[in-house]
């Protein structure tokens, strides 16, 4: 995430990069390259040693060393980096990684950092990831780690798409790689709306009537599980800031006193709130599992629309209806008078990877990362993921045969420079006092006051504490 005035813009696509990566000829699965084993007199990472230092150990990784990884267990599950960490023993034999999911990072994690024995690599992610303004001063700087040559020989730096470091950038260190370039909008089944003659709403208005299209058809707008119903927040918070501009944006970054009350963002409360008394929410979310929840839209399709990232396909692969033809579009605006064009659209680097410096073996979860960045590493999360990483290139034009991931590709190539994202929910970790106030409002128990006064107080609480360390965002 980046904290930082300037580098919080992340416009991390110029206009047709992606694209143009899309285009190159997908690689066949690489090997690892076999280069010199001549050592340098270039300092090794914590754990490694400099004697060990060369172009195909950059960290010094030390012979038969131990790895130890926690990776947050989501909608990617972790075998991608077990995938990883088989290269890995492979290329150092005789080494071990030991690969541990989690669903709550703070959780089991915090009290590591506390004992001082944290794991040498994390996926800081997940509603109960730990809120980086607590361990910035304990973790690695990844600028050695992006400087460091893959395993095919190219300087890793070289290799990725522009911009992706700003996110894990806070003040001026870079402590977070972020592996996913994720793609937030509203997911739905092209194959059942062609059936239908249906489009996805640009506006809410749109919504509105499509809602009561779908509720002729004895189905619901949308559906919300409850460790989930802040995808609707992040839904808001992006059409907010496509109708009002760039200060919404600031205005939240910032814990402004009146962040939620920004007339744009009102706007889109009260269109949301029209839209659960219409009941055109599917009921009992609050008490439901969220993947259970969604399992309702892409499998009994239930509900038409879903706001996600796009780790929703994978994360659903084995409950989506056949023939269901996953497509993303934009969130929509509250109007045609809306500062951006309906294309705008939030998307960003996520899965921010961290190497905590007291880790027991720094160069080991470096080497690890390095690995991830490699191409054959990369194509395969790609592949079985269905979501493209930071690693250009790897993509090709028939989106692996996913229509989720050719619709993320197209809505890249028209956002252009339209793109826009947002930290501080993650930077100050309120993502769990704001699911309350979310279900509440959601299950129709809140209104729109009730939801901006819950907001504004989870705001302000932060805001207030001296012992929380603020960002300014310009």
């Amino acid at each position: 995430m980046d904290i930082e005035k300037k580098a919080i813009d992340r416009r991390i696509f110029m206009r047709g990069a992606l694209a143009a990566a899309l285009a190159v000829p997908l690689a066949g699965t690489l090997a690892s390259c076999a280069g010199s084993s001549s050592s340098n007199d270039t300092p090794a990472a914590g754990g490694g040693e400099t004697g060990k230092v060369s172009k195909d150990n950059p960290f010094g990784m030390a012979d038969k060393a131990t790895v130890d990884a926690v990776i947050f267990n989501g909608g990617y599950g972790i075998d991608y980096v077990t995938f990883a960490a088989k290269i890995m023993e492979k290329n150092h034999a005789g080494s071990t990684v030991k690969v541990s999911p989690s669903t709550q990072i703070a959780q089991e994690l915090q009290p590591r950092f506390v004992s001082g024995n944290p794991p040498d690599l994390i996926d800081n992610s997940g509603a109960g990831s730990i809120g980086f303004n607590s361990i910035l001063d304990q973790l690695e700087d990844m600028t050695s780690v992006i400087e460091a040559p893959n395993l095919e020989g190219t300087p890793i730096k070289d290799t990725l798409f522009g911009g992706v470091t700003k996110p894990g950038t806070f003040g001026d260190k870079f402590v977070a790689l972020n592996y996913v370039l994720t793609v937030y909008a509203l997911w739905y089944s092209a194959s059942l709306f062609e059936q239908n003659g249906w489009e996805p709403p640009k506006t809410w208005d749109d919504a509105m009537k499509l809602g009561a299209a779908a509720k002729a058809k004895d189905k619901y707008l949308f559906v919300w599980g409850k460790e989930a119903a802040t995808y609707y927040q992040t839904l808001a918070i992006s059409s907010a800031i496509k109708q009002g501009g760039d200060e919404i944006r600031l205005s939240l970054e910032n814990l402004e006193g009146d962040c939620w009350s920004k007339p744009a963002v009102q706007a889109v409360f009260k269109a949301m709130g029209a839209v659960v008394k219409a009941g055109y929410f599917k009921p009992g979310g609050a008490g439901t599992q969220f993947t259970a929840a969604q399992s309702q839209w892409s499998n009994d399709q239930s509900a038409l629309l879903y706001p996600s990232g796009s780790w929703i396909e994978n994360e659903m692969s084995k409950q989506t209806k056949s023939g269901f033809k996953m497509t993303g579009a934009p969130e929509p605006t509250v109007d045609s008078s809306a500062s951006m064009p309906y294309e705008a659209m939030h998307s960003a680097a996520g899965e921010p990877f961290v190497i905590p410096t007291k880790g027991a073996n720094v160069a080991g979860g470096k080497e690890l990362l390095r690995v991830m960045l490699s191409k054959e590493a990369a194509t395969n999360f790609s592949k079985t993921r269905l979501s493209p990483t930071i690693v250009k290139g790897i993509v090709p034009p028939d989106g692996f045969g996913s229509t989720a991931l050719v619709s993320q590709t197209s809505m890249l190539e028209k956002a252009g420079e339209k793109i826009f994202t947002w930290n501080f929910v993650d930077l100050y970790g309120t993502n769990k006092d704001q699911l309350v106030v979310w279900n509440s409002f959601l299950a129709g128990s809140l209104d729109v006051a009730g939801l901006t006064s819950g907001l504004q107080k989870i705001t302000d609480k932060v805001r207030n504490d001296d012992s929380v360390k603020k960002v300014k965002v310009s």
